[in-house]
């Protein structure tokens, strides 16, 4: 028999206690997290504490990301044992949690009264309304909160240096995304997030700002995006109804800046977002400075790869008619064929629904923080139609397109801005022997003007100092005060 209970004692947790020889392990396992229960008890009784909370890539202990996690108990004869006991959810202060048949649900942590329509409603309401001037303050949020990167995390750096005395929020989907020293996580819907988004003098985001948001008299919204566009965007996208066309007008009114990592974006961005009468700046993108400033030392030594080991990185595009990653890449064959660490990197888009890739000198890192410090480590980049081909370049080193899907991408999906088989600065492959064949035996050289060509189009303001000369705009333009 097993009992089951969530305490708070120590940090949340799950307590099991059941009778009988004790198990040989407890865990929970998810589709990005698993974490493992310490076992006490060598006679008629044991107990099992299972922390609701995890560390990845050397980075602190934070609460378990929200999904679904198996409580996979293996007894003392090695066999998986089911768990029957259930415990309604249950509010943990960092998240919350239920268990039923074996399965632990982990949500925010929301307060029940608020999570819902009327609850969402009634804040969004004192939110629009709410009386008093707006703070010093800063709201960044990135890919809807699924983490801090990109160009808002490159911004906060550069402003705390320069105005440490700005406040600043960071908008999480839940606790378990890491956020800069000294910012303060605001959980999407809580009642913190409500008034930070409506508080703040400025909004620095990388994507849509999705529910309904009222500029505050004051507010400055700064949108970086995300990426220099291949594939077509917005009001380009093929079959565009027109109730999607003016979702996207109110969504671009709502910006009053906008950022460009160079002039071939400006030109793209301004017209898919008809983003026509307000200012561009083009300044090359503050989440490439690393590129040209960093080191990759730490990075490698976080995901415990050797100094001498080669790592190529697979960093695919969404498809909008999947929710997983694609599955052109079988990684284990990958890395074994060339002799590399291969990382996988999932689009944001694919954090949630998928599930970590596993194998021999395979690391899945959608869920590491920062896209930039990867790009920095791999000593060749594999991607199809992201835009991080536009960021990657940055480096010089050698990028590899495979594309198996090209003409339905092409055709059907998205559309393309420019022939990507005709500019591409490196070799475009249909399949992973062709991938291989190239990994092993182009000479990089072969690429090298098409290269030039490509940087000089796309990287020559990513310098090293984008993020400076942001920063300086923000603070001449008083968008928030240095102090």
């Amino acid at each position: 028999m097993t009992d089951a209970r969530f305490s708070t004692d120590g940090g949340a947790s799950l307590i099991l206690t059941g009778t009988g020889a004790r198990p040989q392990s407890v865990e929970l396992v998810g589709p990005r997290a698993r974490t493992t229960g310490a076992l006490t008890g060598r006679g008629k009784t044991w107990r099992a504490v299972i922390p609701l909370r995890a560390a990845r890539w050397g980075g602190p202990e934070l609460p378990l990301p929200v999904a679904e996690y198996r409580l996979r108990l293996i007894d003392a004869d090695g066999a998986e044992t089911a768990v029957e006991t259930s415990v309604p959810l249950t509010q943990l202060g960092t998240l919350r949690a239920s268990l039923e048949g074996g399965v632990v649900r982990v949500g925010p942590p929301i307060d029940p009264a608020y999570d819902s329509g009327e609850g969402q409603a009634a804040l969004e309401r004192r939110y629009a309304t709410r009386p008093g001037g707006l703070e010093n303050a800063v709201f960044f949020e990135s890919f809807y909160g699924r983490n801090a990167s990109c160009n808002p995390l490159a911004i906060d750096r550069e402003l705390t240096k320069r105005a440490p005395n700005v406040t600043r929020y960071w908008s999480v989907v839940d606790l378990s995304v890491q956020v800069p020293d000294g910012a303060i996580p605001v959980v999407e819907g809580s009642p913190e997030w409500w008034r930070a988004r409506g508080a703040a003098r400025l909004l620095v985001v990388n994507d849509w700002l999705r529910r309904r948001f009222a500029r505050r008299k004051g507010q400055v919204v700064l949108q970086t995006w995300h990426g220099t566009p291949l594939k077509r965007l917005a009001l380009h996208r093929p079959g565009f109804d027109p109730r999607r066309a003016a979702a996207v007008i109110r969504e671009s009114r709502r910006w009053d800046v906008l950022l460009a990592q160079n002039p071939y974006a400006e030109r793209i961005l301004r017209k898919a977002y008809a983003f026509l009468r307000r200012p561009v700046w083009v300044e090359g993108y503050p989440r490439n400075d690393v590129l040209v400033n960093g080191d990759g030392t730490a990075t490698r030594r976080a995901l415990g790869i050797g100094d001498d080991e080669r790592v190529l990185l697979y960093a695919p595009t969404w498809r909008d008619d999947r929710a997983e990653i694609v599955d052109f890449v079988d990684p284990a064959e990958l890395a074994a064929a060339t002799d590399s660490v291969v990382l996988v990197r999932g689009h944001s888009r694919t954090l949630q629904p998928g599930r970590d890739a596993e194998g021999p000198r395979v690391i899945d890192v959608t869920r590491f923080p920062d896209t930039s410090q990867l790009l920095l480590v791999a000593d060749a980049l594999i991607t199809d139609y992201s835009s991080v081909m536009f960021d990657y370049s940055v480096t010089g080193k050698p990028m590899f397109f495979l594309v198996p899907d090209l003409e339905r991408y092409r055709g059907e999906l998205r559309g393309f801005y420019f022939d990507l088989v005709e500019r591409a600065p490196g070799p475009v492959v249909r399949t992973q022997d062709e991938l291989v064949a190239a990994l092993l035996d182009v000479d990089p050289s072969l690429f090298a003007d098409a290269y030039a060509r490509w940087r000089a189009t796309f990287n020559a303001r990513d310098d090293g100092h984008a993020a400076e000369r942001v920063v300086n705009r923000i603070l001449d333009q008083g968008f928030v005060d240095a102090g």
